[in-house]
């Protein structure tokens, strides 16, 4: 086994049966984008109620305003803001940041959650000649990429410059992924593209934000019940169950309790029975039956039930840290033989080269 658990500052995988301790959440100030509504409005929702200061940023002015109203209503507390913040505009994602930061109790941030997302904005990208004409080439509706990848790439970017300066000793940064990190949805292609983006940032910087002692954990939520979804999307899914939004703020929740979790991934998807007794992989997956109670032509009966557990939220990449991936190994084990072969009078003749590109490059600026 070619093991590099040991380069990397990963927790082990989540025990998702036991239970977590939320006492945690209270004072600590979280900023979440795109959180009047949807998923972010769920997560300030159920932390605001944990004790959390939540700054919330989003276009969305008149629901950003009514959600922090609801949130001072219901714990009584003052430390609850909205802010507007375009993801799409560095100047207003540092305005977020740094207000956020003057609004904070304890004046640093100690939780961001880049969750500012849309789906598609072009229904025609696959197929454009619908789009384009011989005399008038339009360029594609990329505003799914703006918000998704440029957006999520600003936030975390200031998220690992405010972090590490708050008082707080736990510093966390959740990235929301989504099923489209995982697998293709072909209809939404700007929207699958962006996702696995988001899973390639959180791959890589997990094995670096401990050098900021900042953790960084995915959500990779399924097809879950909000507006995202829209009616069309609903009847092309229909009889094959959704996620419900309480399994994703119960994920994050768990992300944000435990600060022993670094560098972990959680899908979230509908909720199943599934076998009790699951030795494998390929058992945990037989389903026993669905876990609302409002199906009856799906219900179980009382034996089953006895024999099975609940689950909504899986781990994934759990082992990927424990045995590197054949390919790379070997790759990785030619190039360190190219090396040993060249020595240093390889090392030497690569330095000048670059030391000649480099004053090359200056006398063509000249």
């Amino acid at each position: 086994m070619h093991n590099v658990e040991s380069m990397v500052r990963q927790s082990r995988p989540v025990d998702l049966k036991t239970s977590y301790d939320t006492s945690t959440v209270v004072g600590k100030t979280i900023l979440i984008t795109g959180g009047a509504s949807g998923f972010g409005a769920g997560f300030a929702r159920r932390w605001a109620a944990l004790g959390a200061n939540l700054m919330i940023g989003d276009i969305s002015d008149a629901d950003g305003h009514a959600l922090v109203a609801e949130l001072r209503e219901a714990t009584g507390s003052a430390h609850h803001h909205y802010f507007h913040c375009d993801v799409t505009d560095w100047a207003s994602q540092v305005k977020f940041f740094k207000e956020a930061a003057e609004r904070s109790p304890h004046g640093g941030i100690d939780v961001v959650v880049a969750n500012a997302g849309i789906k598609d904005t072009d229904d025609h990208f696959d197929n454009p000649s619908r789009d384009l004409s011989q005399l008038d080439c339009r360029p594609p509706n990329l505003a799914c990429i703006d918000v998704n990848i440029t957006g999520v790439a600003y936030t975390t970017h200031l998220a690992l410059f405010w972090l590490p300066r708050s008082i707080g000793k736990d510093k966390l940064l959740i990235l929301l992924g989504s099923v489209a990190s995982l697998m293709p949805l072909p209809p939404q292609i700007q929207y699958t593209t962006t996702k696995h983006a988001v899973l390639g940032l959180f791959r890589t910087l997990r094995g670096t934000a401990w050098q900021h002692n900042v953790r960084v954990n995915l959500l990779c939520p399924y097809f879950i019940k909000t507006p995202i979804v829209p009616p069309i999307g609903r009847v092309l899914l229909a009889g094959g169950g959704m996620g419900e939004t309480e399994s994703v703020v119960d994920a994050a929740t768990r992300f944000l309790s435990d600060e022993s979790i670094i560098g972990r991934a959680l899908v979230v998807g509908p909720k199943v029975r599934l076998r009790a007794d699951a030795t494998s992989v390929d058992d945990e997956f037989e389903i026993v039956g669905m876990a609302d109670e409002d199906e009856p032509h799906r219900a179980v009966n009382d034996q089953d039930k006895q024999a099975s557990t609940t689950k909504d939220i899986w781990e994934v990449y759990a082992h990927d840290f424990e045995a590197v991936e054949t390919f790379v190994y070997r790759f990785a084990k030619l190039l360190y033989s190219v090396e040993q072969i060249r020595g240093w009078s390889g090392w030497f003749k690569d330095v000048l080269g670059a030391i000649a590109m480099k004053l090359r490059g200056q006398k063509r600026r000249l």
